[in-house]
């Protein structure tokens, strides 16, 4: 039988009460369950003195950076009152966030669906509705902010909502999220607190939670946005017009066709934008290097280190740079790895490979 809905402003009941302690506990005790990810330090020849970081964040149990941002809302949700005993669960999402938050809904015992572009990965919507989630798609992009709003309005469920509330759901000055991690385990490094942290922006909630730590704990740290093809984010940053749209991305979860709510411009230091070509070819190198594949996003990332690198090379500098591997390569088994798509989407990777390798083996060359 399926029970009433109720609505989500009235008072919370005595069982829901119940339910919501209960949850918390679900949630804590997963949390517990997760041991601090890696903080990854390959060698890179041609950069001596520059020490490259990675916050290996493929490792949580749902196999991303997601895995932290789907906690945080569903604790937001649940302590808002939101999230009740039998809610349906809505979000917009390009794949890794619903993943994750198909997990939660799992672990709750509360129904899921994403709202998602067909064009995500065969392997992330596996992964969705492996952990019982339903996937509804849209033909683009920009589609699936109303879309999932629709959704949670005709089931009097709640949309989670990332592109609002992640920077909002994620306590910046506390002790559990990604920035105190971070900066916990450079501690006894050479070089403890890196110049530069490089990431790239999908909400933009985790790019306003490390600035602003950076900030609040008075930190020499700058913190650089690596942006995509396609996105809203840098022409917004460059030129402050927080009302400007953009075609979209092709690299999946990050790069937005507009700016979202969550992308706080005013912590960020400096913002390059990657061309995808060398996205891709980035995540290539930096796989083989580490043994095992990375997503896109990571490869967005680590050529903004690089870009970075290059720059402090030319004028002298030492130090550490951190940045994230954002998920797993092995989601992206048929498009980034797949020669056949890469050829179909017209991207020559050869080029950018080539020139990326020579930096690192010998620091030669130009990069962007």
């Amino acid at each position: 039988m399926t029970a009433p809905a109720i609505h989500p402003t009235s008072a919370l009941s005595a069982d829901d009460r119940d339910w919501t302690r209960h949850a918390i506990t679900i949630l804590e005790a997963d949390g517990r369950r997760s041991a601090d990810t890696h903080l990854v330090k390959p060698d890179f020849p041609g950069l001596p003195g520059i020490d490259i970081y990675f916050k290996d964040e493929s490792t949580h149990p749902t196999g991303s950076l997601k895995h932290r941002l789907a906690r945080s809302l569903f604790l937001y949700g649940i302590c808002n009152g939101r999230i009740r005993r039998h809610t349906t669960l809505v979000e917009a999402s390009s794949g890794s966030t619903a993943v994750s938050e198909a997990y939660f809904a799992r672990l709750l015992g509360l129904p899921f669906t994403a709202v998602m572009p067909k064009s995500t990965s065969q392997q992330k919507i596996q992964a969705i509705e492996c952990f019982g989630g339903h996937c509804h798609f849209v033909d683009h992009a920009h589609e699936i902010y109303a879309v999932a709003q629709a959704i949670a309005d005709d089931t009097r469920g709640y949309y989670l909502d990332q592109f609002t509330h992640a920077e909002r759901a994620t306590d910046w000055r506390g002790n559990n999220n990604i920035a105190d991690s971070i900066f916990r385990q450079m501690s006894g490094e050479p070089s403890p607190v890196p110049r530069w942290v490089v990431m790239s922006a999908g909400t933009g909630g985790t790019s306003a939670t490390i600035g602003r730590f950076i900030r609040y704990r008075n930190l020499d740290t700058r913190l650089c946005v690596a942006d995509v093809e396609g996105s809203a984010f840098y022409d917004a940053w460059q030129s402050g017009d927080l009302n400007i749209t953009a075609r979209g991305s092709r690299i999946e979860g990050i790069g937005r066709p507009r700016v979202e709510p969550s992308f706080i411009p005013g912590v960020i230091d400096e913002m390059i934008r990657i061309p995808d070509a060398a996205s891709i070819a980035a995540a290539h190198v930096l796989s083989a290097r580490l043994f095992r594949r990375v997503g896109g996003s990571t490869g967005t990332n680590f050529m903004g280190v690089l870009s970075l690198a290059a720059r402090m090379r030319q004028r002298g500098e030492t130090g550490s740079i951190v940045t994230l591997i954002c998920d797993s390569g092995d989601r992206y088994a048929t498009t980034y790895y797949n020669d056949d798509w890469l050829q179909a989407q017209g991207f020559d990777i050869a080029d950018w490979r080539g020139r990326i390798e020579a930096f690192l083996d010998s620091g030669a060359g130009a990069l962007l």
